[in-house]
């Protein structure tokens, strides 16, 4: 069940940034921060109960991969934020450092 928390957890992290991007914005500024400071909390939550099974410099890096490779492809996908092969290749080696994690632990 650990492993589904910080699955979530990460996943969660991804809202922060969009919010805090929707918080830039005047007529967004409000509900963006709203939205950051939600999805902090629940991915903050859900990354302590994600620790009480899992080591702590395992949890926070595959936390802060899920949310760092999420949040670049939110980017891409819906801000235009710029994409090459080698920001992909980037991501990639993120997310293969994530499933090292995993396999190893």
């Amino acid at each position: 069940m650990a492993w589904i928390f910080l699955l979530l957890a990460g996943l969660f992290e991804i809202g922060w940034p969009f919010g805090l991007k929707m918080a830039q914005q005047s007529e967004t500024r409000f509900s963006g921060i709203v939205v950051a400071v939600v999805f902090m909390t629940i991915s903050g939550f859900l990354l302590w109960m994600a620790q009480k099974q899992i080591p702590i410099g395992t949890s926070y890096a595959i936390w802060t991969g899920i949310g760092a490779a999420g949040t670049f492809i939110v980017g891409v996908y819906f801000y235009g934020d710029a994409a090459s092969i080698v920001r992909f290749l980037g991501v990639g080696l993120i997310i293969a450092g994530v499933v090292a994690l995993k396999l190893a632990g």
